[in-house]
């Protein structure tokens, strides 16, 4: 099975890997990440998070050839504290969040992550969850319809595509990925559609709300870095402006001196920094990376300290 770990060496640089410490992988994906980690763990221990059983599975194998020093816990990342707490820990020295879709969960057609191959609009992370982007599609009022695909695809002909999919859907439900595509592609001027590619931004938005993906990844990163031990690091690749924004918001937060203290003489424990920012700007893929992954291309990294 094909699949590419993103920034996989800077990731692992990233960590500062103790081999007696505990580390999270809270997107295990086909376990790339979590190999390199496990190999350099002695008397230390992985757990790793994933929601879709394929992953898991091919998970399981990959990482039992190198040790048995890990778990792998099917759940969504939103649920790291209490997943870790019901296995007695309650610190843990690195977690990685890889915030990408695998490359086999775009390729397997059944899927329907992409808008390059024909396929039911599934976009589900969690098959076992019964919110779909055929129900986002045939059920959304107008109105959440322009809200999804202008705040989480970002995307400017947001109202006419929206409309269009409303009339379309009068006459026939929306089931497969390529009707959704042509829909956008008759919604926008050819040359736009040509040069800006809307569907992108537009499945990007499905599949965020599908899956509840911003505000899954907001609490999952602040409870992440409660977890932390002291020197305890956080890495964390985004894919896209929203989701690198969130990241950026809550590293600022915690890194910086509460405002309601800041110019006192003495700052109180309470108010001083949780975290210090290891690097100030994103690290990207190299040409290297980029020549052998074109989907690194919008890869970020951003790495953060526990104080």
């Amino acid at each position: 099975m094909k699949h590419y770990s993103v920034l996989k060496n800077e990731v692992i640089e990233g960590l500062n890997i103790n081999p007696e410490g505990i580390y999270i992988d809270a997107t295990l994906g086909y376990g790339g990440h979590s190999e390199e980690i496990l190999k350099r763990l002695r008397r230390g221990f992985l757990f790793a998070f994933d929601q879709d059983e394929d992953a898991i599975h091919f998970g399981q194998q990959r990482l039992s050839k190198v040790s048995n020093n890990f778990k792998i816990i099917y759940d969504n990342f939103e649920n790291l504290k209490e997943c870790l707490n019901k296995e007695g820990i309650t610190k843990v020295d690195g977690i990685v969040f890889d915030l990408g879709l695998s490359s086999p969960q775009i390729d397997e057609t059944d899927r329907g992550f992409t808008f390059m191959k024909d396929a039911p609009l599934d976009m589900r992370m969690d098959k076992q969850k019964k919110l779909t982007a055929e129900i986002v599609i045939n059920n959304y009022s107008l109105e959440d319809l322009i809200n999804i695909f202008f705040t989480y695809g970002e995307e400017k002909f947001s109202k006419t595509i929206a409309k269009n999919i409303i009339e379309y859907r009068k006459k026939q439900k929306i089931t497969h990925t390529k009707e959704l595509v042509e829909i956008i592609k008759s919604s926008v001027p050819i040359k736009y559609f040509l040069n800006n590619h809307p569907e992108r931004q537009i499945f990007q938005a499905i599949r965020i709300e599908v899956n509840n993906e911003l505000k899954v990844l907001e609490k999952a990163l602040e409870e992440a870095i409660m977890l932390l031990n002291p020197q305890g690091r956080i890495c964390v690749i985004s894919f896209h402006s929203l989701e690198d924004r969130i990241v950026k918001q809550i590293f600022k937060k915690y890194s910086e001196i509460n405002k309601l203290v800041k110019g006192l003489p003495v700052i109180p424990d309470e108010y001083k920094p949780l975290i210090r920012l290891v690097i100030n700007k994103p690290i990207v893929a190299t040409e290297k990376e980029l020549a052998e992954n074109s989907r690194s291309k919008s890869a970020k990294l951003r790495i953060i300290e526990r104080l």
